[in-house]
């Protein structure tokens, strides 16, 4: 019945929500003020749901377990997270390797100019490298909130180990092949070495504050420590995610997500 559905504009106000008499509101908290008071004032329930670190997306889990009346499953799909985050965790620390320099930029061309972006230091991409074993060069030049534009010198300047590229409508692999054919990026040791890499996804990319988050600190984890995940691999990872998570049967996984997989994910 998905057709079916009401489908609100991206900016409704309390004006398009109240007529369809919920009886809960789900919102972030930054819509508090547009949305959240005024919603209440009209008595309609709402709670705020922060999604944005792994901490915040397990006490938000255990909410919407509350909510739903399903404390029991919201358990185990936090259970399937920290297993995987347990392990990762234990193989890094469990090592001598040092943590290798991570840049991990977001590839902008709209109107035609080229921009890098890094994510702010508070957001899950950061958090997803460091949970990975990697050391993000970026972390103190983007406390400001939000997306950071960075120049090709800055970048020069931290010459990090290993370089992971974002783009939420392009393949990643198609941008990667763009910086390792320009002369000024050759220049960069993660290139010269083979290691840059676009980023992974399926229908969303591994980097958001979605529930793929995990399969992108797995994915990093692989790729920043490769000696330490040796036999990792990315689409039994991924098919093992949309089946425990999401319900959704390994067959329809093997023919409407697996081929559909973009990016560096082996």
């Amino acid at each position: 019945d998905f057709e079916a559905k009401m489908v609100l504009m991206a900016d409704a106000g309390p004006e398009q929500i109240a007529p369809l008499n919920p009886d809960l509101v789900l919102l972030r908290p930054f819509t508090a003020d547009k949305l959240g008071t005024p919603l209440e004032d009209l008595g309609i329930p709402v709670v705020y749901l922060d999604l944005e670190t792994p901490e915040q997306y397990f006490r938000d889990l255990m909410t919407l377990g509350q909510i739903f009346g399903n404390e029991a499953r919201a358990a185990e799909i936090q259970e399937y997270y920290q297993a995987r985050l347990d392990a990762i965790a234990e193989a890094v620390e469990g090592s001598s390797e040092a943590k290798p320099s991570v840049l991990l930029l977001q590839y902008n061309e709209e109107g035609g100019e080229v921009a890098f972006e890094v994510p702010s230091a508070s957001w899950i991409q950061t958090a997803e490298v460091e949970l990975a074993g990697g050391d993000p060069v970026w972390k103190d030049a983007a406390t400001a909130g939000g997306w950071t534009v960075v120049n090709l010198e800055q970048i020069a300047a931290w010459n990090p180990d290993k370089v992971f590229v974002i783009h939420y409508q392009i393949d990643g692999r198609e941008i990667v092949d763009k910086l390792v054919a320009d002369p000024q990026w050759q220049a960069l040791k993660a290139v010269q070495n083979g290691e840059i890499y676009g980023f992974p996804g399926d229908a969303l990319t591994w980097d958001q504050p979605d529930p793929r988050w995990i399969l992108g600190v797995t994915w990093l984890a692989g790729k920043i420590h490769p000696t330490l995940f040796p036999d990792l691999d990315m689409e039994q990872e991924a098919k093992g995610f949309f089946v425990d998570v999401y319900g959704i049967d390994a067959a329809t996984v093997d023919s409407q997500i697996l081929p559909n997989l973009k990016g560096h994910v082996q």
